[in-house]
């Protein structure tokens, strides 16, 4: 596929397609509740609901972040019940950003899937396009799905980071500003961010309309950023390991595939109080 993004009126195009599943994965981090709620109320036609929580993470250990990644095999097992075999094409969609969907799409990439999209604008682009919407519940046929190879070179852990780093990787922190700076935190118990990480919100990679920026215009910011490196030394991360992966999105968008997960980020990061913290803008 040339991008990994799919217009509303394309996806409409194809919703009668029984080789595509499209799956909601709206979610709201001060208010769980309301993303299965907002799917219950009205979603895209036939589409499935992912739960961030208990589909696309696994519950956390003590020395895990919030949201750390699903076993292999019980994600697979997740993807079949859903009705997605290995020559499904799946669309994952959010409200606006890409932020949770793109961690749907950065797991089937994980899982050696290569038939994945993200919606572009979600389901705020969807609505504003007049496209039909339901409440019911679709069924559908469970399916089998095999994990082709599972891509673990794309994922980082903290005992790697600070090796990589001195190597010359970049870690791309996506949190906000002020969360990044240490100047507030409002969901993890220690502000800051780790030493070295430089500082790309998720949100400059999208416009005022929830909707990713052309290609060339990403490409070249994220050029610029990548500082003469390979996007494979490129390492993202975020609060929890879900947002980052809009970034990752972004990278492809850009035609810069093969940038990393710190799939535990920050809060893996500080579960340990021996690992440094680092606060205010990056030298």
């Amino acid at each position: 596929m040339s991008s990994p993004l799919i217009s509303p009126e394309e996806l409409a195009r194809r919703l009668d397609d029984p080789t595509w599943v499209v799956v909601d994965c709206r979610w709201t981090l001060t208010d769980p509740a309301a993303g299965p709620a907002a799917h219950a109320r009205s979603h895209i036609p036939g589409a499935r609901y992912a739960n961030l929580d208990d589909d696309l993470s696994r519950r956390p250990g003590p020395s895990d972040g919030r949201h750390p990644l699903p076993a292999a095999a019980d994600f697979a097992a997740r993807l079949g019940s859903w009705g997605v075999g290995n020559s499904t094409t799946v669309v994952a969609y959010d409200e606006a950003s890409g932020a949770i969907a793109a961690r749907l799409w950065w797991l089937l990439g994980w899982l050696g899937h290569d038939r994945r999209l993200v919606l572009d604008g979600g389901f705020a682009a969807w609505t504003a396009a007049g496209l039909p919407v339901e409440a019911r519940m679709p069924r559908w046929q469970p399916a089998h799905f095999v994990p082709r190879a599972l891509a673990d070179d794309s994922v980082v852990a903290a005992a790697d980071l600070p090796a990589l780093q001195a190597a010359g990787s970049l870690l791309v922190d996506v949190r906000a500003a002020p969360r990044y700076r240490g100047e507030q935190e409002p969901i993890d118990p220690v502000a800051g961010h780790v030493p070295g990480a430089v500082n790309r919100p998720g949100s400059v990679n999208i416009d005022a309309n929830g909707r990713f920026r052309a290609s060339e215009a990403l490409r070249g910011e994220l050029t610029e950023l990548l500082g003469g490196r390979s996007p494979r030394e490129l390492i993202a991360m975020c609060g929890s390991g879900v947002t980052a992966c809009q970034l990752l999105l972004a990278l492809e968008v850009a035609g810069l595939d093969g940038a990393k997960l710190y799939a535990g980020s920050w809060s893996e990061w500080i579960r340990d109080p021996a690992r440094p913290i680092a606060t205010g803008p990056k030298p």
